[in-house]
């Protein structure tokens, strides 16, 4: 069960850094800021499931895995309201 565990937390990680990559080239592209906030958002995902994977953290429950994906979900919150707050203006 345990190597079931490792081997999808390294596939959601693996899926967080394409995802990163695929935000930032549309951030190159248009230089539009929500998809760079979106980028970094799912970096800090990626290291976070990789990290988790790699040192076969058991007890999840504590508070702080859960920063990195506070940080994460707050970088893409941030990105979407600052790109509301400029079509606004």
């Amino acid at each position: 069960m345990t190597d079931m565990i490792i081997l999808l937390q390294g596939a959601t990680a693996t899926a967080c850094c394409v995802a990163a990559l695929f935000f930032l080239k549309f951030w190159r592209t248009t230089r539009d800021r929500l998809f760079l906030f979106f980028s970094l958002g799912f970096w800090v995902l990626g290291v976070h499931w990789a990290v988790l994977g790699a040192l076969d953290v058991r007890a999840e429950h504590r508070h702080l895995y859960y920063l990195p994906r506070l940080v994460a979900f707050l970088l893409i919150l941030i990105g979407i309201a600052e790109r509301n707050r400029r079509q606004r203006r």
